[in-house]
């Protein structure tokens, strides 16, 4: 085997080789459109058990690797999750999400939140992401994912998913300052976060910044770029091989602006032609996505179709296959399997529809 075949396909393309077909992975890749995690979600029902015991955690994690054989394997977690060891407990209601409480509203609350010693507060992270690499060996790329400081604080604040932003919004653009220093308190602790996952041995690292695309551009520019770029080169400082991606969930008005942020990866969603993504973030970027996750209810000959124009659409370089959000809760698993089987010999099969 040569050095070249020891590097996992995934980060091939990242270091933006010419590659026969480009690689695939799909996020919330494990999870419950597969009946073997809901199986296991009826004796566990607690999230954070699941997620945050690693005996658990690392069979969520392997079982959609077990099936379909992707590129890259993501350590199943949450974004939340290093939120109480920074002083912001949460907790996770499966019928309504993420619950904090009481939610972040004053200056003494923000003077509370503290400095993130994850070696100390997450062990589990650890032995998690270390025991996922010895798994895939280089069959595959290990992935650690993290929440960037606008949807974390969004969270925070709000006390759980909004529809309209409306009391991080009010804090924003009535009390600026008090925002700004929590936002700078969070990027500190989650660049730590990720440098840890990274010594922990993940191979490449996940930015979901989810909400940040229902802020203007302007708004984007003050109050969620600044503190990616705080991650970014935080950890850049220390860990300058590292891929980092970054998505955001309705991104299309910020694109040229996510690209600003320093991560090595933008991560699109459905609603941007990837043509589209290519012209506006130069050929050097490396892209990811961004099939429409409503297209795995179709027929495969339609989820075909479509897996061919993106590819088409994104070029032979610097591209990696996924969704333009995660697979969503219902997708017939046999669909998801042949996403992944197509994207594996999509070469082949390109060449044999022309």
């Amino acid at each position: 085997m040569t050095g070249l075949d020891q590097v996992p396909y995934l980060l091939r393309a990242v270091r933006g080789e010419k590659l026969s077909r480009p690689p695939v992975w799909m996020m919330r890749q494990a999870g419950r459109y597969m009946k073997i995690y809901r199986d296991l979600r009826d004796r566990y029902p607690s999230f954070r058990e699941r997620s945050e015991n690693p005996e658990l955690a690392i069979e969520i994690s392997l079982q959609p690797w077990r099936a379909f054989r992707p590129d890259g394997v993501i350590m199943f977690s949450d974004i939340l999750t290093p939120l109480p060891a920074m002083g912001i407990p949460f907790d996770i209601v499966e019928s309504q999400g993420p619950i904090i409480l009481p939610p972040i509203r004053s200056q003494e609350q923000i003077d509370q939140v503290h400095g993130l010693d994850p070696e100390a507060a997450l062990p589990f992270i650890r032995t998690i992401l270390q025991t996922l690499r010895q798994e895939v060996g280089n069959q595959a790329a290990v992935l650690g994912f993290v929440g960037s400081p606008w949807t974390l604080a969004a969270y925070a604040i709000e006390g759980k998913s909004s529809k309209n932003y409306a009391i991080i919004k009010g804090m924003a653009f009535s009390e600026p300052e008090m925002l700004h220093q929590l936002l700078s308190k969070i990027a500190d602790n989650i660049a730590i976060y990720v440098r840890y996952q990274i010594d922990c041995g993940a191979q490449m690292v996940q930015l979901f910044d989810s909400w940040a695309g229902q802020l203007s551009p302007e708004d984007y520019k003050t109050f969620a770029l600044p503190y990616q770029q705080q991650i970014v080169r935080q950890v850049k400082a220390t860990h300058p091989d590292t891929p980092l991606v970054l998505y955001i969930s309705g991104s299309a008005g910020v694109l040229e602006l996510m690209a600003e942020s320093g991560v090595d990866i933008i991560s699109i969603d459905w609603t941007v032609d990837m043509a589209d993504a290519r012209r506006r973030l130069g050929p050097d970027m490396v892209v990811q996505g961004n099939v429409d996750p409503g297209v795995l209810f179709g027929s495969k000959a339609f989820i075909r179709d479509r897996i061919f124009d993106t590819i088409r659409k994104a070029g032979d370089r610097g591209h990696i296959l996924n969704l333009g959000h995660g697979i969503l809760p219902g997708t017939p698993e046999e669909n998801a399997a042949y996403f992944f089987e197509t994207a594996k010999q999509v070469d082949q099969l390109m060449a044999a529809s022309v």
